[in-house]
């Protein structure tokens, strides 16, 4: 959701460059199954451009109609996409799906310092997480439709919510949800509204500790996915920007030199893999001290069963809390050989642990897909209780 996100925003500050007016379309509600779910957006500029995806590629013909619209009226209009109905039965059969899909359309005006692309900005300022709300009215189609209008975050608010009700509910939900870590679909009742509440999460960080020509792949295929790079070795022939051109970060040094200047928070995996096993087992000690997530170890189960080996004779007793977050071999059991695929695989699982999934087959599962404790509604009565 992040490189969608930063694509849009882009997309957006070069209509802005060109004086092209916008609109931004938003799925904010969901019944039944949808290829896509809330919090999916796509950036329409009056010349027809797109940016983003709400469906499978269906809808976008429609809602490029209705984003016109809305820029042309300068009004927030809530549309509804029925697949259920034999009317819309064209966009369900595209879709392969079975449900109603709410996408909210919302002008963007360039003047307004928290309009919906500016508060997506901020979300992506910090590496910490954010709360958009999205208010909308599912009673009347035809009313108003406030939009993208709330924003919070550990440290600011901006709101552009009128009633002191209504901005009270909305900031106490949205702090909660920073608390739960879940996005959430509010209804309140007795402003005849509906909230997305959704929470925004930083881009992983992802630092490859050795530069080998294993680590291309890697680099590669983790900027499609628009994740954070650093490679990191101690050999200046091997972690250059000639040989590692587009990553945001190039460190050599020893394990504590490098260390030393990474930030490190919960969104931060590491990889090791220079094949030097010193290296390794000196960095993998080091991280025992962090709260990374995932931390990989390149190399057979046994090498680094030798390194816990290691420790305990050193007096290091490594938790079993601490074993959890370490993954040896990396990577998911996709029968890889060559390099392209160890990095599908291992980038694979790191997907997998941030999702908390095991990384098996979809057909297997015996539940949605999508998981629908996320977005359940949550009824309030008119005093907010």
């Amino acid at each position: 959701m992040t490189k969608e996100i930063n694509e849009i925003i882009r997309a957006y500050q070069q209509a802005k460059q060109k004086g092209i007016k916008t609109a931004l379309a938003t799925v904010v509600y969901v019944e039944g199954s949808s290829y896509r779910r809330p919090g999916a957006r796509m950036l329409v500029e009056e010349d027809g451009r797109m940016t983003g995806a709400i469906s499978g590629g269906c809808l976008e013909g429609d809602a490029l109609r209705k984003a016109l619209l809305a820029i042309h009226q300068q009004q927030n209009k809530l549309v509804t996409y029925n697949t259920l109905d034999e009317e819309d039965v064209e966009f369900g059969v595209q879709l392969g799906c079975n449900g109603i899909v709410h996408i909210l359309f919302e002008p963007i005006d360039a003047a307004d310092e928290n309009n919906p692309i500016a508060l997506l900005e901020r979300s992506q300022l910090f590496r910490r997480e954010t709360v958009l709300v999205t208010l909308f009215s599912l009673h009347n189609f035809h009313g108003h439709q406030p939009g993208t209008c709330f924003f919070l975050d550990a440290e600011t608010v901006h709101s552009k919510i009128d009633d002191e009700g209504l901005k009270s509910l909305v900031q106490n939900d949205a702090a909660s949800l920073l608390a739960t870590g879940a996005s959430v679909i509010k209804e309140y009742d007795v402003f005849e509204l509906t909230a997305f509440v959704e929470l925004l999460q930083p881009a992983v960080s992802l630092i490859i500790i050795g530069a080998g020509n294993d680590a291309f792949p890697l680099v590669e295929m983790t900027k499609v996915l628009d994740w954070q790079i650093t490679v990191a070795d101690g050999r200046s022939t091997h972690a250059n920007v000639q040989r590692f051109p587009n990553v945001q970060q190039l460190i050599t040094g020893k394990p504590e030199t490098i260390l030393s200047q990474l930030v490190i928070d919960e969104w931060t995996v590491f990889l090791l893999m220079t094949h030097n096993y010193k290296y390794d087992y000196a960095m993998l000690k080091l991280l025992l001290k962090t709260n990374c997530r995932y931390i990989g170890t390149l190399g057979p189960k046994k090498r680094l069963e030798r390194m816990y080996d290691e420790m305990k004779e050193e007096g290091i007793v490594v938790s079993e809390e601490q074993k959890a977050v370490i993954h040896g071999p990396i990577g998911l059991d996709i029968g890889a050989e060559a390099a392209e695929e160890i990095a599908l695989s291992v980038l694979a699982e790191i997907k997998a642990v941030f999702a908390q999934r095991t990384g098996g087959f979809l057909k297997n599962r015996s539940v949605s897909i999508h998981s629908r404790n996320e977005l359940t509604s949550e009824k309030l009565s008119s005093n907010g209780k």
